[in-house]
């Protein structure tokens, strides 16, 4: 007796605080939740969030002393199965518009007010009124998103800030939409758009963000060999947090020619991608060097660590999440076959480069890379690499020279030879970082392209080699009347009339203030031959067919001599043969090579190598080139670029072709005779006009003359363009600046 009347007791009490079962749908602001959460009972069942639980009769036939903890459990019970489905939408969420005309419960003889508007904002009208407003106004305007319609609400779900007129106070609701996602309150349609948008780019549905997670449908690419996958938008850094740009393939290419020669120096060594993103940096190195390298793939991103992970397990490598775990807890991919291990960080850039060392580190961000130059240079090791790829070149470019100034500290205007001027730039901000941690730098490779400038130096510790970079950031001295140019002289003395530093006579000649003064810049080389020859050789070694024309530019740029004299091995002295020809590993090399027989050099092996350095510095490639577009005569005929760059060498200067300009010759003719050669082999535009050819030519340059050297460049001419290693065709096109084509 004692139980039955307990269960008839309970009973009692549940249906007495559940007396309306309706609250959901006549109070739409805010009863639905506590409908949710307390549940109703209904002829022994328990309605939550339309889902029936059944309370059997074992149940309530309990002891007395067991009648709390039986209410406890089925509570949390309840609450357990209302959190793995689907929370309940707000009621401006509708599939139809008749879904939301029920919840006015329109009748014809009745008024009824609208269900999201309060009553001071519309007052109650009858039924065809009524349906005019939530057509009209709410379902027109609303935002569509997987067959559901989110109406414009104007309850009072989002208050406004109340505005204070004299002793009273208003407070003013505005409209809104309810995220269907999220539940977010959005104000504006548009900004509601680019929030469900900001969803589905992150793969975050409905199904996936509320209830179980959906189907991954994400695509899958493929290059060199290694597989990832990618989100939707993947190409569209501001809209996905695994950001992939195909565009970057050359890059990749050649930053994994730099680590590949790197990794015939010393084995193992230590690699970090920075910024992973979808980690197909990380796992081409791993995946093509093996137990060479170490990688270690980061970002600061959650879905992007994810997707790594997921990355590392379709190419079957090992994934270990934490350096401190055991080998028990990394997770391994499906096959076996490979036992390369990677390790998957979450964490900022600047914070793992600080509590770990590498042998190399490359810097991938969105935009500039100043902020983590300190980083990346306070525990690089000795004779490691830092690359860096900036996409700003927005302001690298000259487009935004406010935004170089205060990224970069550096005034620029724009020139004729913008792209290099931009690779100095990045250049000088990493020697001062380097030097800030008493390390000096030795470029290796500048690349600047249509997208993306390239960096790769070599670290030297020490205070001295520090000194020895930071004195190579110096002023550059330029005409904005004939694009002349020269680095400002050292020392600290002011000089009177600094325009006597110019060849050109600009400033006599006209009035006015004709130079500026550009940077600070970085004055030395760009290039070393000898990396540059061996990262060709594992370009050609692993296939690499897009940096191998490229890198062939770059051999040639860096010697400053034509393709037709490229040749395996360098022109120079025996010594320099074994550093910049195919990579053989010998005791001799130079500075390039850190180890000796698997150790690493002494500081008097690397002083010395750098004292027979010295010499060798009147080879390096003359600094900036010139636009053949940019100096030709008006009304005359230039002469093809190749047969150009013959003439030039006949008259003994230096020269070759850029990767920076698809028209640019870098030479160290000054910007003079580089006029003379170029107007005395150029003939008229028109016919008419070859007969008065003499008028236009200066004196003791014949017809015949011209007519030898236009055969003898023909030959040279076709060589050039049929030869698949050499200058690709499809890279100077691909560069091609609007001015010159604008000219």
């Amino acid at each position: 007796m004692a139980s039955e009347e307990a269960a008839e007791a309970s009973l009692a009490r549940l249906s007495s605080e559940q007396k309306k079962p309706d609250d959901d749908e006549e109070n739409p602001e805010g009863g639905g939740e506590t409908a949710a959460l307390n549940g109703v009972v209904v002829s022994g069942k328990v309605k939550n969030n339309n889902l029936d639980v059944k309370v059997t009769e074992s149940e309530l036939e309990t002891e007395e002393g067991k009648e709390e903890e039986s209410t406890k459990e089925s509570d949390s019970n309840i609450l357990d199965v209302s959190s793995d489905y689907a929370r309940e939408k707000h009621i401006s969420i509708q599939r139809h518009l008749a879904d939301l005309e029920k919840l006015a419960d329109l009748k014809e003889d009745e008024k009824k007010p609208c269900p999201l508007c309060p009553e001071e904002k519309f007052k109650a009208c009858y039924s065809h009124k009524l349906h005019r407003h939530l057509q009209n106004l709410h379902w027109k305007v609303s935002v569509e998103f997987e067959g559901y319609r989110m109406c414009i609400c104007h309850l009072p779900c989002r208050p406004v800030k109340p505005n204070v007129v004299g002793d009273q106070t208003f407070s003013k609701m505005g409209a809104h939409y309810h995220c269907i996602i999220c539940s977010a309150t959005i104000t504006r349609r548009t900004d509601m758009i680019g929030h469900i948008n900001r969803h589905v780019n992150k793969g975050e549905t409905e199904s996936r963000f509320i209830t179980v997670p959906a189907p991954k449908s994400h695509e899958v690419l493929k290059e060199s060999a290694t597989d990832v996958q990618v989100l939707p938008n993947y190409s569209t850094p501001q809209k996905t947090d695994s950001y992939f740009n195909p565009k970057m393939k050359l890059n990749r290419q050649l930053i994994f020619c730099a680590l590949a020669v790197l990794a015939e120096e010393r084995k193992p060594i230590e690699c970090l991608d920075a910024f992973g993103a979808t980690g197909i940096m990380g796992l081409q190195w791993a995946k093509h060097l093996r137990s060479s390298v170490k990688v270690t793939i980061n970002d600061c991103n959650e879905n992007s660590v994810t997707m790594i992970q997921e990355n590392c397990h379709l190419n079957k490598m090992k994934v270990k999440l934490n350096a401190k775990e055991d080998d028990n807890d990394e997770a391994m991919g499906d096959g076996e076959e490979n036992t390369d291990t990677i390790e998957v960080t979450k964490m900022d850039a600047n914070v793992i480069m600080h509590l770990r060392s590498f042998d190399f580190i490359h810097l991938d961000p969105f935009g500039t890379s100043v902020n983590y130059l300190d980083s990346a240079f306070r525990n690089v090791r000795n004779l490691g690499i830092v690359s860096l790829t900036s996409t700003d070149i927005s302001s690298l470019y000259a487009k935004a020279q406010h935004v170089a100034l205060r990224h970069y500290g550096c005034n620029i205007v724009r020139t004729e030879y913008y792209k290099e001027l931009a690779a100095r730039i990045v250049i000088a901000a990493v020697t001062r970082a380097a030097a800030r941690c008493n390390k000096g730098i030795e470029v290796l490779l500048a690349v600047a392209l249509e997208h993306f400038v390239l960096v790769v130096v070599r670290v030297l510790r020490g205070p001295s080699p520090a000194d020895d970079s930071a004195k190579k950031i110096r002023y550059l001295i330029h005409c904005q009347w004939c694009e002349e140019r020269i680095f400002q002289k050292e020392g600290n003395m002011v000089e009177e009339n600094p325009y006597q530093q110019l060849p050109c006579d600009c400033h006599g000649s006209m009035p006015g203030k004709t130079a500026v003064v550009l940077g600070p810049l970085w004055s030395g080389a760009l290039f070393n031959t000898g990396f540059l020859r061996r990262m060709l050789f594992e370009a050609v070694q692993y296939g690499l067919d897009e940096a191998q024309p490229l890198l062939k530019t770059l051999v040639c740029e860096a010697e400053c001599t034509t393709s037709k004299h490229f040749s395996t091995h360098s022109p120079y002295d025996e010594n320099k043969q074994e550093e910049c020809g195919v990579y053989i590993k010998t005791p001799n090399t130079s500075a390039e090579s850190s180890l000796v027989h698997g150790k690493r050099k002494s500081d008097e092996v690397i002083r010395n190598a750098a004292k027979r350095q010295k010499p060798e510095n009147s080879a390096e490639h003359p600094a900036f080139y010139y636009n053949i577009h940019r100096h030709s005569i008006k009304g005359m005929n230039m002469p093809k670029l190749n047969k150009f760059l013959n003439y030039l060498s006949e008259a003994g200067y230096r020269v070759s072709r850029t990767h920076f300009d698809p028209m640019g010759v870098r030479t160290n003719a000054p910007l003079a005779q580089f006029k003379t050669i170029l107007m005395k082999y150029s003939t008229p535009t028109y016919a008419g006009g070859q007969a008065e050819g003499p008028l236009h030519l200066p004196e003791g340059v014949q017809a015949g003359e011209q007519a030898q050297a236009a055969a003898d460049g023909k030959a040279e001419d076709a060589e050039f363009l049929e030869d698949k290693s050499g200058v690709a065709a499809a890279v100077f096109t691909k560069d091609y600046p609007t001015h010159c084509a604008a000219e």
